[in-house]
């Protein structure tokens, strides 16, 4: 039985081959594409559980590929895994900013990969579901759909920022360091900056608008969401 459908999207035939072969033995189904246009068909048309995007693709670039991703509701809520052959702080943070998950850089091990595949699809699958709905003011979050809305508006997130909303509204008053944010949300198997949390969290509080008052900086330690009782 599948472990779920991997989608991998890079201009590099032989990369494609070594991914399929080593996520195949992992237990994934791989398909792919070879640059960004088709990439959005196949991820569309799919709906893979999780997507590889190489940021350096001939038309379309990876950059822009997220973009869509994450503007469609049907592939908003995919895992997103960047690849990069440059190693610039700089293309990281913007490719979290656009709606990654996490990123590799090439040339990367595949075990790596596969880790970072399945603590990405762990994180992903592994709510709890004893709750159905988190109720904060204005803001709701429903843990079976996975859909977060503000004032009634749906808010569209990343896997990554859904986790990370869900995980800190379901521990209110909690200040959490980033390290244990990147425990919680994403998982000890997978390295990441404490910049990344900040990059995320960044994006989150955008998105959410008016209902991002619930998300407090604690400086010099990390974040909470807020009580209920402490908002005015």
């Amino acid at each position: 039985m599948s472990k779920g459908m991997v989608l991998a999207i890079d201009d590099e035939e032989d990369l494609i081959e070594l991914v399929r072969y080593n996520l195949g033995k992992e237990g994934f189904e791989v398909i792919s594409a070879c640059d960004g246009e088709s990439g959005l068909s196949r991820a569309i048309q799919k709906k893979p559980d999780v997507i590889i995007i190489d940021l350096m693709l001939p038309g379309i670039d990876g950059f822009e590929v997220c973009r869509s991703l994450r503007s469609r509701a049907e592939t908003a809520h995919i895992p997103i895994i960047m690849l990069t052959a440059r190693a610039s702080e700089s293309d990281r943070v913007v490719g979290l900013e656009l709606g990654a998950d996490d990123y590799i850089t090439k040339p990367f091990s595949p075990r790596e990969l596969a880790a970072r595949i399945k603590a990405l699809l762990r994180r992903t699958r592994g709510f709890q579901r004893n709750i159905s709905v988190i109720r904060r003011g204005d803001l709701s979050i429903d843990l079976n759909s996975h859909e977060v809305s503000c004032n009634g508006d749906v808010v569209e997130l990343t896997a990554t920022e859904y986790r990370l909303l869900q995980f800190m509204a379901s521990h209110p008053g909690h200040v959490f360091s980033r390290n244990a944010i990147i425990e919680g949300v994403l998982g000890r198997d997978v390295t990441v900056l404490d910049r990344t949390i900040d990059v995320h969290i960044m994006a989150l509080r955008r998105k959410l608008g008016a209902c991002n008052k619930w998300i407090e900086t604690i400086r010099g330690f990390g974040y909470k969401f807020r009580d209920e009782n402490a908002l005015e």
